[in-house]
């Protein structure tokens, strides 16, 4: 096996519908993913995205629209002449075989001679860091290393694309960060087109190059992480990808207000009937000296202080009833400064925090 950057293929998704009797688990989709790129369909569960990676897989058939691997249309083509690698949320192993023989099935499919098989074989269990382990059954294996069994089939044959559907879903908190690092890594280091399925916002914000938000068969927003996080393309986004609040604001004498104040912000207003400041927790910034210059600055009630180990995260009443959480990182200079239930505090957003979305939830 080539450890060294293939040639990757872009993906190109055109106009793609499937519909499951009234339902429609994909509306009308478009996307491109770049060669090499390393995009993550995220959203919640039956939100459509998986139906997608089984159109590109080629085990979903879709009612209409167009698919192309490079510069071929592939959407009549059946799976196994597709030649993409893919990682299952079971992992899909075959448990009567040993880690070489489900490694090497790929290759024995494409009657790959004998001896490059075993090295092949072997270069790939390197690469996913289980060198030595061909003779392993596969139920001698933790969770990671089974992942890692499946990782090594899907690219033993160098594929040019590569799929995977909640690979890290099945395995606990500590170990699935690592293998998110990992695979990211790996990633790097082959080059393949890889589009990846989660549910898991953090994951997808960890690992992706760009994000294409799923929700309800349709694509919410295509986007950078940063891009995700920080500026949101309406309220499902927003609500999907972090921790936010939003408050209601009013448009007058050109200028978009909250209350009474008029708020001072970088970015224009969207152009929507429902505007909303989103405010995300960690941009808060709790003032012992009052109001700071240049912010925005809200005063607010708090409800309750909960110590979570790295941070505090104090909940607030804002004049108007609506609720907010500020999030303060434990720092030795600010715990003997923490609010207390009860205290009045003033809240400041500075203009570049202040991020006004369309309300809407598509």
């Amino acid at each position: 096996m080539n450890t060294e950057k293939q040639d990757a293929l872009p993906i190109t998704v055109t106009n793609v519908t499937k519909t499951y009797g009234k339902v429609r688990a994909l509306d009308d989709v478009s996307l491109d993913v770049k060669s090499g790129e390393f995009l993550t369909l995220l959203g919640p569960s039956g939100s459509g995205k998986s139906t997608l990676l089984m159109v590109l897989a080629g085990f979903t058939r879709p009612d209409c629209g167009s698919l192309k691997f490079g510069g071929s249309e592939v959407i009549r083509t059946p799976p196994h002449l597709r030649d993409v690698g893919m990682t299952f949320q079971s992992y899909a192993l075959f448990p009567h075989m040993t880690v070489f023989g489900n490694v090497g099935y790929p290759l024995r499919l494409r009657k790959v001679p004998k001896v490059e098989m075993r090295d092949r074989v072997e270069q790939a269990l390197e690469t996913v860091q289980l060198g030595g382990f061909g003779d392993r059954r596969i139920d001698q294996l933790s969770g990671g290393q089974r992942q890692r069994v499946a990782v090594a089939r899907a690219i033993v044959f160098e594929p040019r694309i590569l799929l995977m559907d909640e690979p890290l879903s099945a395995l606990d908190k500590k170990l699935r960060e690592q293998m998110q690092i990992e695979l990211r890594h790996l990633h790097e280091k082959l080059g393949m087109t890889t589009v990846y399925v989660t549910h898991d916002q953090r994951e997808a914000l960890t690992m992706s190059d760009r994000i294409a938000v799923v929700n309800h068969g349709r694509i919410m927003q295509l986007a950078t992480p940063r891009d995700l996080y920080e500026r949101p393309a309406n309220r499902f986004v927003a609500d999907f990808i972090g921790d936010s609040t939003f408050l209601p604001v009013t448009r007058r004498n050109g200028q978009v207000c909250y209350g009474d104040m008029a708020l001072k912000h970088d970015a224009p207003a969207p152009d929507a009937p429902d505007l909303l400041l989103m405010i995300r927790p960690e941009r808060i910034v709790l003032s012992d000296d009052g109001p700071v210059n240049g912010a925005n600055n809200f005063p607010a009630t708090v409800n309750d202080v909960v110590y979570q180990g790295d941070s505090y995260l104090v909940q607030a009443r804002m004049e108007d009833g609506s609720q907010i959480s500020i999030r303060r990182a434990m720092r030795g200079s600010n715990i003997t400064s923490m609010p207390v239930v009860g205290d009045m505090i003033t809240m400041s957003l500075a203009p570049e925090d202040t991020v006004l979305i369309d309300g809407s939830e598509a």
